[in-house]
């Protein structure tokens, strides 16, 4: 959910020799954090500075990924090849020319990070082993999940016409690739970390898939609208079926009591989701107050943002967005600061954001 509220961003550079050898390179991604998620730079400095370091280039990596799918002018078997180019450089610790060329003339922040895409990798290389290794399989298998959804979807859509997922089922499976897979790399890396114990950490690889996908659906309900824009739709064509509507009229007024069944279903599985986050925070041990505030700014984002959208007669106007306001965003951060030390608390302003909207 990128949010306006860069400024609320609390942040601890890295002691330098912590980037040994890439101190421009890490400036550069530091720089460019903001520019790509306004939302991930708020939080990011919550962290350690080691965690927050390599959680920053994780991050950075996946936006590579995702900005190669994304991309509306590159052919899907070049979409194909430049992911598993870019999987490749990971793992044999080299460049990435072919991402670099792709991009060479940037037509926005996400493309002007693919095309210096090799600055981030160096700054990955440079990390410890440790975090190299609990980064790694996770970036790989979203790189492999673009390329699945790229061929699936992107081949197949139509100059003009609607296109969208096919199935509830497709909707998971890409919601898992681009957040479900960012859920996992973090509970690698808070692992590492702070050396969870046992319990604690199959506690939060349990819920790992959860988190994420429940930010990522949260995203998809408040950019339907905007989604549709551009010719497509993350809401499946057989959940429209199922609700006795077709996908085309979703945004129809004339189909508003239909509609509103579809989104208030996504909702609710948005909401099961973001419950099982919770989780995931109160897992946290406590004297981890810093990763406890980087998970739960989120999510309380987030829930915070599906009440909104729930209660929004506009919520599929496209002439409208749904966004929680610069009060609300400074209002949630100052709260989670004093709530993350308790797990009560922590449900306590939960169920109240919940319920308020």
């Amino acid at each position: 959910m990128d949010l306006d509220h860069s400024e609320a961003r609390q942040h601890a550079r890295p002691p330098a020799d912590t980037v040994a050898g890439c101190e421009a390179d890490y400036q550069f991604c530091e720089e460019q954090l903001p520019r790509v998620s306004r939302t991930f730079a708020a939080c990011i400095g919550f962290l350690p500075p080691a965690l927050e370091r390599a959680v920053l280039l994780a991050y950075l990596l996946c936006r590579i990924a995702d900005t190669v799918e994304d991309s509306p002018t590159l052919p899907v078997e070049d979409k194909r090849d430049l992911l598993a180019a870019f999987k490749m450089s990971l793992t044999e610790g080299e460049d990435c020319p072919a991402v670099q060329a792709a991009f060479a003339d940037p037509q926005n922040t996400d493309e002007v990070m693919s095309r210096e895409c090799d600055r981030v990798l160096r700054c990955y290389r440079a990390l410890p082993a440790e975090q190299q290794a609990a980064i790694l399989p996770w970036v790989s298998e979203m790189c492999d999940g673009m390329a699945w959804f790229s061929e699936t979807y992107n081949g197949s859509a139509q100059h003009n016409q609607l296109s969208a997922l096919e199935s509830e089922s497709d909707l998971e499976r890409y919601c898992y690739y681009v957040a479900g897979t960012v859920g996992h790399l973090l509970t690698e890396l808070f692992h590492q970390h702070h050396g969870l114990s046992e319990s604690e950490y199959d506690a939060l690889k349990g819920l790992s898939t959860s988190f994420g996908l429940g930010l990522q659906l949260t995203n998809i309900i408040k950019d339907i609208a905007d989604d549709r824009q551009r010719n497509w739709s993350f809401v499946p064509r057989q959940l429209c079926l199922q609700h006795g509507l077709e996908l085309e009229h979703l945004l129809d007024p004339a189909y508003s009591h239909a509609s509103g069944q579809v989104m208030n279903y996504l909702i609710e599985k948005a909401q099961r989701h973001l419950d099982d986050a919770l989780r995931y925070c109160t897992h946290l041990p406590h004297r981890q107050y810093r990763i406890r505030l980087f998970c739960l700014t989120p999510l309380y984002f987030a829930i915070r943002t599906l009440r909104q959208a729930a209660n929004d007669p506009q919520l599929l106007d496209p002439k409208h967005k749904v966004k929680i306001s610069r009060r609300q965003v400074y209002r949630t951060i100052c709260a989670t600061h004093a709530v993350a030390p308790s797990n009560r608390l922590i449900r306590q302003y939960y169920q109240h954001l919940a319920a308020r909207g």
